[in-house]
């Protein structure tokens, strides 16, 4: 009968299973030659241990500075809102908070397009309108912040044309079920705000923005009438 030639599977199996073969058999190991990985010529295979271990520090080095550099930015992000809620706090007059909210957002995370539109109180135009109850619906139905492309969503009609993705926040009372308004952030960048993002910062802007409007009054049932 012949010997069936091993399958290189089976070698790798072997070598994972008896780790003991190059103990046995020392001058193997020192004189083996494999192809180096990115030139047309063998290196011993300390080298090419030695470049596989280079090759992981490079990259756990790039992963490590894409670490620093997002904790720095989430940062400075955490420090913006901070002094944003502490302005928002000082402001005496409460028909300027929503101007407030707006322009304090479009300069934190550096947006073209930021809408506020806030119902059923009273307060300074254009932040504070009446909207159909398609958009009322939409924001009453916001469990989450919302995040993903501007085509298809009811807020995109407060958007220019350019907008490619956007997030939605409603506004609410703590703790509170009906919405009051809604927050929405728009970007000409489609991957600015998509549906795989974290949305913690933009739930805790929703709600001190919905605290700070809450100084608003309500509008009276006459003016309802």
């Amino acid at each position: 009968m012949t010997r069936q030639t091993p399958t290189p599977e089976d070698v790798a199996l072997f070598l994972q299973t008896n780790p003991q073969f190059f103990q046995e058999h020392a001058q193997i190991f020192a004189d083996l030659r494999v192809p180096h990985p990115h030139e047309a010529r063998a290196i011993s295979l300390g080298e090419r241990q030695i470049l596989t271990l280079r090759n992981r520090c490079k990259e756990l080095e790039w992963k490590l500075a894409t670490l620093l550099h997002n904790a720095s930015g989430n940062e400075r992000i955490s420090q913006q809102l901070m002094q944003w809620c502490c302005d928002m706090l000082a402001q005496d007059d409460a028909q300027e908070i929503p101007a407030l909210i707006v322009d304090r957002l479009q300069g934190i995370f550096e947006l073209p397009t930021v809408i506020l539109r806030v119902w059923d109180k009273e307060g300074p135009s254009p932040y504070v309108q009446e909207v159909g109850d398609a958009l009322k619906n939409y924001a009453g139905s916001l469990v989450n912040p919302y995040c993903g492309p501007a085509q298809g969503s009811p807020a995109a009609e407060w958007l220019d044309e350019s907008a490619q993705s956007l997030a939605c926040i409603a506004l609410r009372p703590d703790g509170g079920i009906n919405a009051f308004g809604m927050l929405v952030l728009g970007s000409e960048d489609p991957g600015r705000f998509t549906s795989d993002m974290g949305t913690d910062y933009l739930a805790t802007i929703g709600r001190l923005a919905s605290a700070s409007l809450q100084r608003l009054p309500d509008v009276s049932v006459a003016d309802l009438a």
